[in-house]
């Protein structure tokens, strides 16, 4: 979960949900300068699913104590973030093998770039256990794939490194359009054709539901993200108690527009 507060207080976003709005920016991606990626309709799904391992943690989120509201993504203990990401590669093969693979290779970037968890010998110990298991089954995967006749030109280590990056890509944007972005902020290392830019993301006037990007990474001249949350009206000492408030909370649907610079 992730919280983007205004003045009537936080409302909660599921991770689902922001998975979902990045697949609307997958969807709408590519141009001349950026390029397009491939196979298609698997990276789009493979984007829109690489949180498909919070379903059930999001049905029954966990109280942070120090916040009175559920713990967000990134509070969660690192023992318990591991095993829902161990399970996500399992949610995610009903999809197909190239969707599974994707948010394998999401879950394995996440701990190769931020690794807070080396401080720590327990957490070291639980993620290289895991990182372990997901080498495998990406494995697994990369040798199934590469006999198939469809999915074989898109499992070479340039092909899987680009859709990887891709979905990263489209993670971080999500992430900071969720969250309502209130400042300047930039996404660097973005795949175009010809090498890497650094996308800039400006609100208009403090509006978070109006946000100029340069250079423009998308097809049409303008993309409109939905996307909804609960509010949650106050905090909270008991874990039941914030789930049932969660539970009950009033619906906000969420709108952000993105135009050229």
């Amino acid at each position: 979960m992730l919280f983007r507060d205004d003045s009537e207080g936080p409302v909660g976003i599921t991770q689902p949900t922001h998975a979902w709005v990045a697949g609307q920016l997958a969807r709408a991606w590519g141009n001349r300068q950026f390029g397009s990626f491939a196979p298609w309709e698997a990276v789009c799904l493979g984007a829109e699913q690489h949180d498909i391992g919070w379903l059930t943690w999001e049905r029954t989120p966990t109280l942070n104590p120090q916040t009175g509201r559920p713990h967000s993504f990134m509070e969660v203990p690192t023992e318990v973030h591991v095993s829902l990401w161990s399970n996500a590669k399992q949610l995610a093969l009903p999809f197909g093998r190239y969707v599974a693979l994707l948010v394998c290779l999401h879950g394995i970037g996440l701990y190769e770039r931020y690794r807070s968890w080396e401080k720590s010998p327990e957490s070291a110990r639980i993620v290289q256990e895991f990182l372990s298991q997901e080498y495998a089954f990406q494995q697994e995967l990369c040798t199934a794939l590469s006999k198939d006749p469809y999915y074989a030109p898109y499992v070479t280590p340039d092909a899987i490194a680009y859709n990887q990056r891709m979905v990263a890509v489209w993670d971080q944007l999500s992430l900071i359009l969720c969250g309502g972005l209130e400042d300047k902020q930039q996404v660097q290392d973005v795949p175009i054709a010809a090498g890497k830019a650094t996308l800039t993301l400006t609100p208009q006037a403090k509006n978070t539901a109006q946000v100029k990007v340069d250079p423009w990474p998308f097809q049409q001249p303008s993309v409109t993200l939905v996307y909804e949350g609960r509010r949650l009206q106050q905090t909270f000492t008991d874990e039941a108690a914030m789930q049932q408030a969660l539970k009950h909370g009033p619906w906000m649907t969420m709108t952000t527009k993105l135009s050229p610079a």
